[in-house]
């Protein structure tokens, strides 16, 4: 049989849910492994799809690649458990019933962070072994990143003239994460080679069709879905897909009106659901046309971009400028504090930053302190944003409230690990990386959500990121450093330097960078301190004549504050020959220390600037 001949003449129905199946015996680890263990309870779900009447089932396939068995310890293993899934599927299959390799995605709705190239090994060594097991043609289903499934389907169609399904997932209807309409998502799918197009998961019958009516039908390409059962709900631990099979029957008869030629289910569907849709439509013939209603093309929110207030990318492309990082109380007794930050106002800072729970100790939200000092005392504020305290919904909240509040600098960083602060039992979220976190932000300005959705007005944030000079191999560094810069980073901030040399070899390593890149310095305030730091403190390392020197003065208190008063002073000598942006992290609430460094600071930029008109 020819899968696109009978697809030409009638409607198919595809097969349903395999990992909600096995979800609801009780699997709850890796679903592409039982193709090695169990294969018996594989081969019953495919023969309960086929009764079911699916004309087409998938291989238990679809993470079944080298970055995702990873996770398992399984990525050995790629070659012998997708050659068991076919195996087991044809077995499952009679001559009437077509058995199709899927692929899925790598970027989903949690980021697995992978490179192109990764990427692209991945699939091909999953895409061989499919290749060579002879399956009637492939499925990719479940890209939320339509580039990546571009590029997957690009490799796919030069190694195979097999029949290829190409499906996106959307998590708002109608409109890709990036900002793509599912019409025009579509049709480059088609132009790109596939010959079936279609969606696949997050969301239900209901908002499927809501986003199929601006479908039209397309020239070469038919159409496909694969809607989930409902959307889910969570019970004692578990998702739980609502089970109403009748409900997917009515709905199947809309799938077909509009244009629909494979209508098959995905999480939370059971053979109950693909019985109900084989038998409203099965024998149904497929429309030919197909009106869909002219819409005018939303303007693109960044299109109406409001013109940006000068930010510190602005100071500093124009002359030395100084941040003083000092970070909101542990309490809630914010006199002293508020006190701090007037004082360091009326020295001339350019801003202020704000750490997000530095070291993993609750403080103030520093959204709030960022607002009221912003509102009341008239500072900058400078606000981490950490990946680690807040999933996708809470960091995208944030940066609406951000945006809402006037405050337009934000330092996007990893966050330092829970175990280090005061709840070592605490859950770090990491739905995603700082270079995640800033391509986010960037997408923000563009007026646009991670989903995809309209933001309706764009934001206008400038990005920070930090940078790790302390380190063995400063080229790789600097690497990391150009793919943020990739990302959108429009500066960075640099962990505490305490060696003129690595200042020095920074300035020679990123004199390509035309990034503002701000030198970080802390000064140090005993001995202890300096050793704490050295051999505790991730991403902070000092060279051992500073720790000397630190030592020297150990039993005297003053002493020891003014001997790490005098090296940041040092180190600022240096900074400010090479670099505009200083970076001063106030130790311990003795702003006392950093009002004194900028005032330092200042007066040596006035007598760098006299110098050189003379």
């Amino acid at each position: 049989m020819d899968l696109l001949a009978e697809l030409d003449k009638r409607i198919l129905i595809g097969d349903g849910a395999m990992g909600t199946l096995l979800y609801s015996y009780g699997v709850d680890h890796c679903f592409e492994a039982l193709n090695l263990s169990h294969q018996e309870q594989i081969a019953h779900i495919h023969e309960s799809y086929i009764h079911a009447g699916a004309d087409l089932i998938q291989t238990n396939t679809y993470g079944a690649n080298y970055m995702k068995l990873a996770r398992y310890g399984l990525e050995d293993q790629v070659k012998k458990i997708n050659t068991e899934a076919i195996k087991i599927a044809k077995q499952a299959a009679n001559e009437e019933t077509f058995v199709l390799g899927t692929i899925g995605g790598i970027h989903g709705t949690q980021t697995l962070q992978a490179k192109t190239d990764e990427i692209k090994r991945s699939f091909r060594e999953q895409l061989y072994c499919q290749l060579l097991e002879g399956v009637d043609g492939l499925i990719l289903e479940t890209y939320y990143d339509l580039e990546e499934l571009i590029t997957v389907l690009e490799i796919a169609r030069d190694e195979t003239n097999l029949p290829i399904i190409a499906n996106v997932s959307m998590h708002e209807p109608g409109i890709l994460q990036n900002g793509i309409l599912l019409p025009d998502a579509l049709k480059r799918l088609e132009n790109t080679g596939a010959d079936i197009v279609g969606i696949n998961c997050r969301l239900g019958p209901f908002h499927m069709l809501e986003s199929l009516k601006d479908v039209p039908l397309l020239d070469k390409a038919f159409l496909a879905a694969y809607p989930n059962a409902s959307l889910p709900a969570y019970r004692d631990g578990k998702l739980i897909y609502e089970d109403e099979p009748n409900y997917f029957k009515n709905c199947a008869t809309d799938f077909r009106n509009e244009g629909i030629r494979l209508l098959g289910g995905c999480c939370g569907t059971t053979p109950a659901h693909i019985k109900a849709a084989a038998d409203a439509i099965k024998h149904t013939k497929p429309i030919k046309e197909k009106i869909v209603p002219v819409k005018p093309r939303p303007i693109k929110v960044s299109e109406q971009k409001e013109q940006s207030e000068s930010g510190l990318i602005d100071i500093v492309q124009q002359r030395h400028a100084v941040i003083v990082e000092f970070d909101a109380p542990k309490h809630l007794d914010t006199s002293e504090y508020l006190n701090g930050i007037n004082a360091l106002n009326d020295v001339g800072v350019d801003a202020i930053t704000l750490a997000d729970n530095s070291l993993a100790t609750p403080r103030i939200s520093n959204i709030a302190v960022a607002a009221k000092i912003q509102q009341e005392i008239g500072v900058r504020p400078l606000v981490h944003l950490t990946c680690r305290d807040r999933n996708l919904i809470g960091l995208q909240s944030h940066l609406m409230g951000l945006h809402t509040l006037g405050i337009h600098e934000i330092l996007a960083i990893t966050g330092d690990p829970t175990k280090i602060g005061d709840f070592p039992g605490a859950t770090s979220v990491f739905d995603v990386t700082s270079f995640d976190l800033i391509k986010l932000i960037k997408q923000f300005n563009q007026g646009i959500s991670l989903s995809g959705k309209s933001l309706k007005k764009p934001t206008n944030f400038q990005v920070g990121a930090a940078f790790n000079p302390n380190v063995a191999h400063i080229d790789k560094a600097v690497k990391r450093m150009e793919r943020k810069m990739e990302r959108g980073a429009d500066y960075f901030l640099t962990q505490p330097v305490y060696s003129k040399e690595t200042i020095v070899a920074l300035a020679n390593k990123t004199k390509h960078i035309d990034k503002p890149i701000f030198i970080g310095i802390m000064p140090l305030t005993s001995s202890r301190n300096a050793e704490f730091l050295h051999n505790e403190v991730p991403g902070i390392k000092m060279p051992d004549v500073i720790r000397e020197r630190m030592k020297a003065v150990a039993d005297d208190k003053q002493r020891s504050i003014d001997q790490g008063i005098q090296i940041a002073k040092e180190l600022l000598d240096t900074a400010l020959e090479h670099f505009q942006g200083i970076y001063i992290v106030t130790p311990f609430m003795r702003y006392d220390i950093s009002i004194e460094l900028v005032t330092y600071m200042q007066a040596r930029v006035q007598l760098l600037s006299t110098s050189k008109m003379t």
